[in-house]
């Protein structure tokens, strides 16, 4: 299969690459490369390549950032899908764009589900629900995964912090009343690869999708197995979102109801505690001298 992927350097895009790469011929570019913002550049790739999947991981993630950072959040994160939907119907490619339970205000008390209202409660939200929206509207034929909590071995996320924080404080003091399921970038590249031919196949299996770990936390939980797993004896002290304030509002609940995934595709992914084990050894295995 002829792929094109985008953001080869991001945490899913690394796991991407790395599993794609040996049965297919996979195109794989970073920022350095191609930047999203340049969309002249990202429609003249797609045009040269003629893939007859774009696999978009490149995203701009800077939740905090893209509240003083509007336009770039969008161009990254609306803009450029919509360039790439549009492309991808022009050739009849399938393209696989990754969004976000952000796209959600958080007030229902269980699980969302495809079929509930966005409302977004941040820009970086807003920007993503755009992209969603945008590459809806061209008609292409499309996956759109939304995921949560994504952290891996590398990169800049959740886990890695709290193993770096917990070097230099003597407790950390984490929010405790936002729920969700914390996903690694490994799992949702797995999961992507098993569903990818099939979608080819299918355009009825062509849609929007919830794809998360299985169970839930919060992020003081989350950084507690983290510890617990790397035995680690930071102590973590609870507090209430109040307690942390920060330039963008997060939801307080990010659970997705993975149903439609797994009737779908028979996909289902592991209990998000399993998906931490194998990112700690991963990292572990990394972070040895060579």
């Amino acid at each position: 299969m002829k792929i094109l992927l985008l953001g080869r350097n991001g945490q899913v895009g690394w796991e991407l690459e790395r599993l794609l790469a040996p049965q297919n011929e996979l195109t794989a570019l970073g920022r350095a490369e191609l930047d999203l913002a340049d969309v002249p550049r990202l429609v003249a790739t797609v045009r040269a390549l003629q893939p007859e999947a774009i696999m978009n991981a490149a995203a701009y993630t800077a939740v905090d950032k893209a509240e003083s950072e509007r336009d770039a959040a969008f161009a990254v994160n609306a803009t450029a899908p919509r360039a790439l939907a549009e492309e991808a119907k022009r050739i009849g490619a399938l393209l696989v764009h990754y969004s976000t339970d952000y796209v959600f205000d958080g007030a229902k008390a269980t699980p969302y589900v495809e079929e509930d209202a966005p409302n977004p409660i941040n820009v970086y939200g807003a920007s993503k629900l755009a992209g969603e929206r945008a590459i809806a509207a061209t008609g292409c034929r499309h996956l759109i995964l939304r995921t949560s909590w994504v952290y891996g071995p590398r990169g800049s996320n959740f886990m890695l912090t709290m193993l770096r924080m917990a070097r230099e404080r003597p407790e950390l003091r984490v929010v405790d009343d936002q729920v969700g399921a914390p996903t690694s970038s490994r799992a949702i590249a797995r999961a992507t690869a098993a569903v990818l031919a099939r979608a080819l196949q299918s355009s009825e299996l062509a849609g929007l999708y919830h794809l998360a770990a299985r169970g839930e936390t919060s992020w003081c939980g989350f950084a507690r197995a983290i510890f617990q797993q790397a035995d680690v004896a930071t102590p973590v002290v609870p507090i209430r979102t109040e307690e942390y304030p920060t330039p963008a509002r997060r939801p307080r609940n990010s659970r997705l109801d993975c149903s439609r995934l797994r009737t779908a595709f028979g996909v289902t992914l592991d209990p998000w505690e399993e998906g931490l084990a194998e990112a700690l050894a991963d990292h572990a295995r990394l972070s040895r001298p060579r």
